[in-house]
C-alpha cells in the first residue's frame, strides 16, 4: 500500500474512531513534505463509491496535510452519502489522486478523459464549477465528461458558456 493511501486510510481511521485528526507520521516520502498539490481521496466499499472529496488547488502547507484534509472530509461531508460509520472500516478501500496544476483549455479537443480530469466553470458565474477526476469507468467521451462536470457545478449547457480547464493526476492505490 503506498504511504498517501496508508496515510488516508489512518486519518479516516482514527477520525471515525476517536474524532481527532492526525499529524503525518516523519516516514513519509520527503516530496510529500516539501510539495503541494490539490488532492482527492475517493473512499469505496464492495466497488461502489462510498465518499470523494479533495481539492483542484492546494489549501493545505503540504501533500500529506491535503491528503488527510480530503480523507476525513470523503469519509464525513460527502453530501451524496452518510458519514462512514466505524463498523464498515475494516470494507473499504483507498485511492489517493495528487492533481497537477489545471491549465486552462482553448478547445474540447484538447481534452482525452482516459487521460486528463475536467473542471467546468460557468464564465458568467465563477463559483459555479464542476471537477471531474480523469479515467472513470463509464466516462469515455469528451461530451460525457463535460457533462457530467457541468452538471455536478450546477451548470446547464444550453444556457451558460464555459470556462474548462484540465489536469492530470497521480493515482495511488
Amino acid at each position: 500500500m503506498h504511504p498517501l493511501v496508508k496515510l488516508a486510510k489512518q486519518a479516516v481511521e482514527t477520525y471515525i474512531k476517536e474524532q481527532k485528526t492526525i499529524n503525518p507520521p516523519d516516514n513519509l516520502p520527503e516530496e510529500v513534505f516539501k510539495e503541494k498539490a490539490g488532492v482527492f481521496v475517493t473512499i469505496t466499499k464492495s466497488g461502489k463509491l462510498r465518499g470523494c472529496i479533495g481539492t483542484f488547488l492546494p489549501t493545505q502547507k503540504n501533500i500529506a496535510q491535503e491528503t488527510i484534509r480530503s480523507a476525513i472530509a470523503a469519509a464525513s461531508e460527502d453530501w451524496r452519502f452518510g458519514a462512514i460509520q466505524e463498523e464498515e472500516l475494516p470494507y473499504l478501500h483507498y485511492e489517493v489522486s495528487v492533481l497537477s496544476k489545471p491549465e486552462r483549455i482553448n478547445s474540447l479537443s484538447e481534452l482525452n478523459p482516459k487521460k486528463y480530469g475536467v473542471i467546468v466553470q460557468s464564465a458568467e458565474n465563477p463559483f459555479k464549477k464542476g471537477l471531474l477526476l480523469p479515467n472513470l469507468e463509464g466516462v469515455s467521451t469528451i461530451e460525457k465528461q463535460i457533462s457530467i462536470a457541468a452538471q455536478k457545478g450546477g451548470i446547464n449547457l444550453q444556457k451558460e458558456k464555459i470556462v474548462v480547464h484540465r489536469f492530470t493526476i497521480k493515482k495511488y492505490e
